[in-house]
């Protein structure tokens, strides 16, 4: 059964649950446990798996866990979860995501415009950065916050509630652009997770500076019309990229140790 809050029993709540720190030290609000988001991320995972077809084509799906299971193997263990699912998505959407509870999903469409292991590291690390950066957990509980009557709710997982918060928590989740609603991540969010992601995809030993060859082909991919999924509200071209240049000429010497993934 939902229930709903005065402000002040509110403020107590967030005052005492809700302080938490992003990787680059930013103050967030984070309402829900590791644990809630993990299961709201497989539920929705499990969902998209449904409703979206799935690539069965070997190479392809070989490719891409190779390169995930790279930037993964620098990736610290999770307390939610044990392992990541990766799953590769037939279609033309030049899009990826990562969800709580460890869930990795890329569309095929990717693969044209993220045309090496690099580029492709580039864009699985910066999605695996949002999960760790809790900004599912973010985006939740602002919608949570901002929703009519200024409702806080325990999402029983497993139950009716998740249905009635569906939309809303699939928005959150960062998958929101394929049901309907609009993608959440704001552009401070964007940033942290292209920095942090950058540190992961160099550690496992791929090419930090393809990471702007990446977004220079994102920039001829969206041909001046509407832009790809994956930079509906990411920061401008040319600021993403002079953001990587600046955090490249600071990252240690690479792994010399390069992952050998074929495409």
């Amino acid at each position: 059964m939902q229930t709903s809050f005065k402000l002040p029993v509110l403020c107590s709540v967030i005052a005492l649950t809700a302080c938490s720190s992003s990787p680059t030290g930013r103050n967030q609000l984070t309402l829900f446990s590791d644990e809630e988001m993990s299961s709201l991320g497989g539920q929705s995972f499990e969902q998209m798996k449904k409703d979206q077809p799935i690539s069965t084509d070997k190479k392809t799906n070989a490719y891409v866990q190779c390169v995930a299971d790279a930037v993964l193997a620098h990736v610290p263990k999770q307390p939610s979860f044990d392992e990541w699912e990766v799953v590769v998505f037939d279609s033309d959407q030049v899009n990826a995501f990562a969800l709580p509870g460890g869930k990795i999903g890329v569309y095929t469409g990717l693969l044209k415009v993220a045309t090496n292991q690099d580029q492709l590291a580039t864009v699985i690390g910066h999605e695996i950065a949002h999960v760790l950066a809790d900004h599912s957990n973010e985006r939740l509980s602002q919608s949570q916050l901002a929703n009519a009557g200024l409702q806080v709710t325990s999402i029983a997982l497993g139950s009716s509630e998740y249905a009635e918060y569906k939309s809303m928590t699939m928005a959150a989740l960062g998958i929101g652009v394929q049901y309907g609603v609009i993608l959440p991540y704001g552009r401070t969010q964007e940033s942290e997770a292209d920095i942090v992601g950058l540190d992961f995809m160099a550690q496992a030993g791929f090419d930090p500076n393809q990471s702007v060859e990446l977004w220079k082909n994102m920039a001829k991919a969206s041909g001046g019309a509407q832009p790809p999924e994956l930079l509906s509200t990411h920061p401008s071209h040319d600021t993403r990229i002079n953001d990587l240049k600046a955090k490249i000429s600071t990252l240690p010497n690479q792994n010399t140790k390069v992952p050998s993934c074929k495409s």
